[in-house]
């Protein structure tokens, strides 16, 4: 795997809408918060603008998306918000430039399609982490964001979580990959669905039905992405909803069946995805991933 170079105080970070708009004031605050970080922000043309669902016209979001893939000034580009619009530009962008001087492309959420894109394509990894649309007034006090700020000028990202009841207990070592559950199916059978063999999946969800939430476990299941997993790490699963009759399975549940018939070591309830707690993870990553029946530990490679 290619690691983008790590980033430098006075870097200049560019900030794109992918997918849905965001508002000025959260665009202000971000540029302020990464201010005060000791970096540069340089927002895209049409980061605010508004073409119905969208940040702009596919054209629009993919040429100011292409634009910081090619200046070289860029050392990083932030993903303002999630929503649904990813898929629709990732093959209109010329990667050649970024394959020249990578750099890091970080969020969540919708841009799963482009971690998925860079692991599965290109061998870059890329950083699951908070976007500006989450940024708080006071950023430097945030602990997600400071996280952020940490993995983007390569410290150490070591974590430890409290036990879970589902939980699978077990010792692991590789690459991790994967982000927005929903996301993950919509790449199968495309370029960018990863390869999952050997490796660590991470998941997370926000705003499914149970059981859609149980037929994409089952989905990712028979197209054989869960078989020879190395460890699964569930995030969020936040603002789940159910139907008047009852699915009768928590989403933790409905994934901890799906795997039930591996022994590949499960973490549930992993602080990232959509909530306040939101820790980065670098998509490609080799990672050690350490379940006990009293915590969990999570170390990603430093290189």
């Amino acid at each position: 795997m290619i690691i983008p170079p790590y980033l430098e105080k006075g870097d200049t970070i560019g900030i794109v809408s992918a997918a849905k708009s965001i508002p000025e004031s959260k665009i202000e605050n971000a540029i302020k918060v990464i201010e005060d970080f000791g970096f540069k922000a340089r927002p895209g043309k049409n980061v605010t603008s508004v073409y119905h669902q969208f940040a702009g016209t596919d054209e629009e979001r993919a040429s100011d998306f292409q634009e910081m893939l090619d200046d070289s000034d860029v050392k990083m580009i932030l993903s303002s918000r999630g929503g649904y619009g990813s898929v629709r530009i990732i093959d209109r962008l010329d990667f050649d430039n970024f394959l020249k001087s990578p750099k890091w492309i970080v969020g969540f959420s919708d841009i799963t399609t482009f971690h998925s894109h860079l692991f599965s394509v290109y061998g870059i990894e890329s950083l699951h982490a908070t976007m500006p649309l989450n940024f708080p007034e006071k950023g430097m006090e945030d602990l997600s964001l400071n996280l952020l700020m940490s993995a983007v000028m390569g410290e150490k990202l070591n974590y430890e979580i409290d036990a879970h009841q589902l939980n699978r207990p077990g010792k692991t070592e590789a690459r991790i990959v994967g982000g927005n559950l929903a996301i993950l199916c919509s790449m199968l059978g495309s370029r960018s669905d990863p390869d999952t063999d050997g490796k660590i999946l991470f998941i997370e969800e926000v705003g499914e039905n149970l059981y859609r939430l149980d037929r994409m476990m089952w989905t990712l299941k028979r197209a054989g992405k869960l078989g020879n997993l190395a460890g699964l790490v569930v995030g969020g699963m936040t603002y789940m909803e159910d139907n008047d009759v009852k699915f009768g399975k928590s989403a933790q549940e409905i994934v901890a069946e799906a795997v039930s018939e591996f022994d590949f070591p499960v973490c549930f309830n992993f602080p990232a995805g959509h909530q306040d707690e939101n820790y980065p993870l670098i998509m490609g990553r080799n990672v050690k991933l350490d379940v006990t029946v009293d915590q969990v530990t999570l170390k990603l490679a430093t290189r």
